[in-house]
């Protein structure tokens, strides 16, 4: 039975073509980071929202830019603040004197592509405005609803070095990001040709080249496609007992919600997709589980202490569980 589904081949032809599209757009500006390029593209195709994080300078804001405009989608970008309130995200309801009522004016929040940059500069009250917009694709204002339109995809930035000034995201909020995608330094030979490439032209220039590849019935098209990629039972306990792992492991003071497991399989889906296959395997589960996972679980103050990472414990427990075969 399994041997007949695997022979009922999506053809992924349009998805292929799109995502190596994707990849030279990128790829013009973005010298190395080829994984970070991946989840960003991955994310994009499992409707879900992406936490880039990294020290100033390594290319998140510009990265989640790229990503805008290699869609032919509306954009907004939301610098937060200390001092933002949900309304300047949101929107508010303004007098009219013309009509002598008041109306609705919307905010940044009502884009396709949102770019939420420094994230964690915000209180507390202003990222809550975030919670049903990300979650269920609306937003309530004064008691009227209002539906965002798809595709809807937030892109967040942080530091993780500086603290002033700074909240730390709520766990509920957290829990509400796909990926968190660690941003790293470039290799000295990467570096080299980013002055190379820099000194010869201004990156305002070369965002300019920048076209969109993809429309957003094709998104839509896209993202149903993945959707209906097959997963086996087995891989789907397999999931399950990684993100069950998280609430057993001594190492963790927070295990992983339910939600994480439905973020495993939509991320693998995606990248199995990518990789030109209409089914999952183990090792795409295992190439997400850091991202999916690492930012959604709290580690023990002792292991806090000892001075290692979630994505440490992360690793850990993927080398316990057995690979079903």
């Amino acid at each position: 039975m399994e041997q007949e589904m695997f022979n009922q081949r999506t053809d992924l032809s349009e998805l292929s073509r799109a995502v190596e599209q994707i990849r030279q757009q990128l790829g013009k500006i973005i010298v190395g980071q080829q994984g970070t390029i991946d989840l960003l593209i991955a994310g994009l195709l499992a409707n879900g929202h992406l936490l880039l994080e990294g020290v100033p300078g390594v290319a998140k804001t510009l990265s989640a830019k790229l990503v805008a405009k290699s869609i032919a989608a509306t954009f907004s970008r939301i610098q937060f603040t200390p001092d933002l309130m949900p309304s300047d995200v949101l929107g508010t309801a303004v007098f009219s004197p013309k009509t002598a009522e008041f109306q609705f004016r919307r905010g940044p929040i009502f884009g396709n592509i949102i770019l939420v940059d420094e994230i964690n500069r915000a209180p507390a009250k202003t990222q809550s405005a975030l919670f049903e917009a990300m979650e269920e694709r609306q937003v309530t204002v004064d008691g009227k609803t209002y539906k965002l339109e798809e595709p809807f995809m937030v892109l967040a930035t942080q530091n993780p070095i500086e603290q002033e000034g700074t909240y730390r995201l709520p766990e509920a909020q957290l829990d509400r990001f796909l990926f968190k995608v660690e941003i790293k330094y470039p290799t000295l030979e990467e570096e080299i040709e980013i002055l190379e490439q820099q000194h010869q032209q201004d990156t305002q220039h070369q965002l300019e080249e920048i076209k969109p590849v993809l429309d957003i019935a094709q998104i839509t098209s896209l993202r149903a496609t993945i959707k209906a990629l097959f997963v086996e039972p087995k891989l789907l306990a397999y999931a399950a007992q990684i993100v069950n792992e998280t609430r057993q492991n001594k190492a963790l003071y927070l295990g992983a919600s339910p939600r994480a497991s439905l973020a495993l399989i939509n991320s693998a889906k995606a990248i199995a997709a990518m990789a030109g296959r209409d089914f999952v395997t183990p090792d795409d589960i295992v190439k997400v589980a850091t991202p999916v996972l690492a930012h959604r679980v709290m580690l023990s103050p002792e292991k806090e202490m000892e001075g290692l990472t979630t994505s440490d414990i992360i690793t850990q427990i993927i080398k316990k569980i057995e690979v079903p075969r």
